[in-house]
């Protein structure tokens, strides 16, 4: 099932969270009995299955993407790996569209893993999206290694390393950096 998927993502040139993440964002999903988890960047469904792995039966993952053949892949993996679909509800549409209609203060798990020009507001919605005790999670938050050098300038690795800075400076929540795949930003709302 995974295998399949990322074989997808790589022939629909998007995006698919390394196996270290996935097995990071399952136990992520597994220790706050995350129900109920928002993931912006569909992708070809790699991070979903891991996230569905951690959750409980009756959880429900919200996927968001604006490329509706990134949605049928996944929608193909869920189904290859017997994902009830009951248990996913996939969203067609740009990010910042639907981020601001989703409920306040109602997700346990917020997956950030699409367009690095956006995380600025894409993290500002996931933490008004999530309940105390939630989890926010930044895929990428390394960049290809080129965060953490303070030579590398480029537009991109500016904002995700910004994004980083803001959490670590940020009172609502708890954050760390987990040095897994190319990085992944971690931070629990208090």
């Amino acid at each position: 099932m995974l295998l399949r998927a990322r074989e997808r993502a790589a022939e629909l040139g998007c995006h698919a969270v390394t196996p270290g993440t996935g097995a990071v964002l399952r136990v992520l999903a597994a220790a706050v009995g995350a129900r109920t988890v928002v993931e912006v960047g569909t992708g070809t469904g790699v991070a979903a299955l891991w996230l569905l792995g951690g959750m409980p039966p009756e959880g429900v993952l919200t996927t968001i993407d604006a490329e509706l053949e990134h949605q049928r892949a996944a929608k193909r993996a869920f189904a290859e790996a017997g994902v009830a679909p009951t248990r996913t509800r996939a969203i067609p549409g740009r990010p910042a569209d639907v981020l601001p209609r989703l409920t306040d203060a109602a997700y346990d798990l917020v997956l950030v893993a699409a367009d690095p020009h956006a995380y600025p507001e894409y993290v500002g919605e996931a933490l008004r999206m999530l309940r105390p005790g939630g989890v926010l999670a930044v895929d990428g938050a390394l960049h290809h290694g080129m965060v953490p050098d303070p030579a590398r300038r480029d537009e991109v690795t500016t904002v995700v390393r910004e994004v980083g800075r803001s959490l670590q400076a940020d009172p609502r929540v708890l954050p760390s950096l987990v040095p897994a795949g190319d990085g992944l930003l971690v931070a629990v709302r208090r």
